[in-house]
């Protein structure tokens, strides 16, 4: 048998397939949005801080009041990057200090952090699940 020829055998294929297995059911876990209350959609209006444009996911930071007038700062976990530019999201779509409306899905544990569900621009363009926004 010639060494391009080589095979592998059997019991490293199923050890190489099983691990594979495995780390998928990791990775499939990882994107989980159990933390969050998909039956609560807030609207926030508030002023961009910053938009992370990173892996795994994208985050934007939106500051704003509350009902007290105290200011507040929420962080929006939206989808990798990959996947929002498909939907039209671009590095450069916001830029500090930008007035939006986010549509969310807050954290189960009352933290200002949340899902993005939808979003008004400056513009007036609305991305995501508009009708959501109030």
């Amino acid at each position: 048998m010639s060494k391009s020829s080589a095979r592998i055998p059997a019991k490293a294929t199923v050890t190489i397939a099983f691990v594979a297995t495995l780390l998928s059911f990791s990775a499939s876990s990882h994107h989980s949005h159990a933390m969050f209350d998909g039956d609560t959609t807030l609207n926030i209006t508030g002023t961009v801080d910053t938009l992370d444009w990173t892996n795994p996911h994208v985050w934007l930071h939106v500051n704003a009041t509350d009902e007290a007038g105290e200011p507040m700062r929420w962080s929006l976990e939206m989808g990798s990057p990959a996947n929002i530019a498909r939907r039209g999201w671009r590095p450069r779509l916001v830029s500090p200090g930008d007035s939006v409306t986010v549509a969310l899905h807050p954290l189960r544990d009352g933290g200002t952090i949340g899902s993005l569900v939808a979003i008004s621009l400056p513009d007036g363009t609305q991305m995501g699940d508009v009708e959501y926004l109030n």
